[in-house]
């Protein structure tokens, strides 16, 4: 059992860190509020958007866009996210390990024919202690979520699709669901699966409705097409970035939790060494008055 002044110093160093750890809950929290309504705002028009592309699908109309195009994969672009700072649990850890089950799964592709834009430092620094080159750093739209900058990426991503110096993308990212549920994701990016969005507008009870010009239809549906692109890719981005304020309030909470339980144990260690100190004083004093 330690000495009365260690074990009193331990106390007030666990009460300076149950100090940080509260103060780290709250900011968390209330940038976890802002990502909230941040996405919150943004749903109305991504469902609407959905629902225009659904209702155009809907028709018979014909329509090309190199976007949907299905090939042989010879090189293969990785988008992942993640956060700049740590202490949020394993929303970092979990990023990097499903990133490197699908590099291993690319690994007969070679190194050169897989390209990663890493969102977010902590992912960043892991690729490459992975032996990777990063295809640029977008460290800053991880703390500040960007659609202007979301854009220029599915922009950049778009256009490498496009002229087939690319043959598919995945996103790796955390799914906001709840406070307490973040959901680790990897989706095909590129090409895009119409079904899946037609799918997905349905579940938001979205109404078909009729057009009569074929040709004009299918010109919308591939003009519309690089919007749906971009609003996804700035929706993963919200969703990483709520998911990691949320994992960090957890993080803090359970720390927070832990602080006090030490600091219960620790008192209870501290009186009772107390007592014990006292006891044998008053037996040396006894037995000092019995001589």
């Amino acid at each position: 059992m330690g000495s009365l002044k260690e074990v009193k110093n331990r106390i007030n160093s666990v009460k300076s860190t149950r100090q940080i750890t509260s103060a780290m809950k709250m900011v968390a929290s209330a940038k976890l509020h802002k990502a909230q309504t941040r996405i919150e705002n943004m749903l109305p028009y991504q469902q609407k958007l959905n629902e225009i592309l659904t209702n155009f699908l809907s028709t018979d109309a014909t329509f090309e866009s190199p976007y949907t195009e299905v090939r042989p994969v010879t090189r293969v672009a990785v988008v992942v996210f993640s956060s700049n700072s740590s202490l949020c649990g394993a929303f970092n850890a979990n990023v990097v390990k499903k990133l490197g089950e699908t590099l291993e799964e690319y690994k007969s592709l070679g190194k050169e024919n897989v390209l990663i834009y890493p969102v977010g430092k902590k992912v960043e620094q892991a690729v490459k202690k992975l032996g990777y080159t990063s295809q640029g750093s977008y460290q800053e739209m991880a703390d500040k979520p960007s659609y202007v900058q979301a854009y220029e990426l599915a922009a950049l991503l778009m256009q490498e699709f496009m002229e087939k110096q690319i043959d598919r993308v995945e996103l790796i990212y955390h799914h906001f669901k709840s406070m307490g549920s973040q959901i680790l994701m990897r989706e095909e990016y590129l090409p895009i699966d119409l079904s899946k969005v037609a799918a997905t507008a349905a579940t938001e009870g979205s109404g078909k409705r009729g057009f009569q010009n074929d040709y004009i239809v299918g010109q919308l549906i591939a003009d519309l097409l690089p919007k749906v692109l971009s609003q996804k890719l700035f929706t993963v981005l919200q969703d990483s970035n709520a998911s990691e304020h949320a994992a960090r309030t957890l993080a803090m909470q359970t720390a927070t939790d832990n602080a006090n339980e030490l600091i219960q144990d620790l008192t209870k260690q501290y009186n009772k060494s107390r007592q014990q100190a006292i006891t044998n004083e008053l037996l040396d004093i006894i037995a000092g008055s019995l001589k």
